[in-house]
């Protein structure tokens, strides 16, 4: 499995939603920038509501270029157990331990984007190949890792 052309769908994917919060904050700015002018001090509620808005978009914002700049420490390279980089094929289906993505189809497969920190890629960090692993009181196998 060709993990650099992977690296590259996900900071693809990544970049998009940068570019999608970053329009939804220059517009939400916008509307507050019309309520202020146009509304008055009667509406201070409606203004307070649309900055929660701008800084919850902002801290989703801010949390998708942390992951594109983790992505950026990868170090492309065979591994031969679960860490940081890896893809594991488990009987369940196949993890890319990257950053928390979700799913994404590559080479006609479903991966899914894990962050080395969500439980399951803790639970499988440092097995190898074969080796069995419990995540909700369920085993798993480790039938393969690139």
């Amino acid at each position: 499995m060709e993990k650099s052309y992977l690296l590259q769908i996900i900071k693809t994917k990544l970049s998009e939603k940068i570019q999608n919060f970053e329009k939804l904050i220059a517009e939400t700015r916008a509307s507050n920038n019309d309520t202020k002018s146009s509304m008055g001090d009667k509406y201070e509620t409606g203004r307070e509501m649309l900055q929660q808005e701008i800084n919850n978009l902002q801290v989703q914002l801010n949390e998708v270029l942390n992951q594109l700049n983790f992505l950026k420490t990868f170090l492309i390279k065979p591994c031969d157990k679960a860490e940081k980089g890896a893809i594991v094929k488990t009987e369940k289906g196949l993890f890319f331990i990257s950053v928390s993505l979700g799913e994404i189809t590559f080479e006609n497969q479903k991966i899914i984007c894990i962050s080395p920190e969500s439980p399951l890629a803790k639970a499988i960090h440092g097995k190898r190949k074969n080796e069995v692993f419990t995540i909700n009181n369920i085993n798993q196998k480790i039938e393969n890792i690139w």
